[in-house]
């Protein structure tokens, strides 16, 4: 047992001799070799192109710069504008009705009749009945009552596309079948 201790005290003081402090004269000898023996490899650049200017061979199309044509294209532009207001404006200028302040999917047709010759639907919002009369108006989208049938409410629309320009589009409230 005692030599066996003996060997274990011999191992660590090896291994502790190795890890003394040893000088960096080698490594800084080993990178300097190692840097100049390296060299890099660059690969050649290709020649640039020629650069050679081609003429302009559309004199004779329209010139895209011309100022006419600017101007033909401002005064479309301003002419479908004043077209679009001129179908939003009236809305504008008018006093909104009450259903006009809800969706028109929070409204159901719950049924139809006719006073006085004239179709007279009865449309239900948060539980209270109105009477629409074709020219009323519906909706959060300036939705003016164009026909009343027994089964729907037929609509003109007037919204804004994609492009920001004001359309009119067609919208229905059909009869709401009573659920049990």
């Amino acid at each position: 047992m005692m030599t066996a201790r003996r060997w274990l005290r011999l191992a660590m003081l090896a291994m502790l001799a190795a890890c003394g402090a040893s000088s960096e004269d080698e490594l800084r000898h080993w990178m300097t070799v190692q840097q100049s023996q390296t060299r890099p490899k660059v690969a050649p650049i290709s020649e640039p192109k020629q650069f050679r200017p081609e003429t302009y061979s559309q004199v004779s199309v329209i010139d895209p710069f011309n100022h006419q044509k600017l101007a033909q294209a401002l005064k479309r532009d301003s002419s479908q504008a004043a077209a679009n207001g001129a179908l939003i404006a009236p809305e504008l200028a008018r006093r909104k009705e009450a259903l006009e302040s809800f969706p028109l999917d929070v409204m159901s047709l719950v049924g139809t009749l006719s006073k006085t010759g004239q179709p007279v639907a009865l449309v239900k919002v948060e539980n209270l009945l109105y009477q629409v009369r074709p020219g009323n108006y519906l909706g959060q989208n300036y939705g003016r009552v164009s026909k009343i049938t027994e089964t729907e409410v037929t609509l003109r629309e007037i919204v804004q596309d994609a492009v920001g320009e004001w359309i009119e589009r067609t919208a229905t409230l059909q009869l709401q079948e009573r659920s049990k």
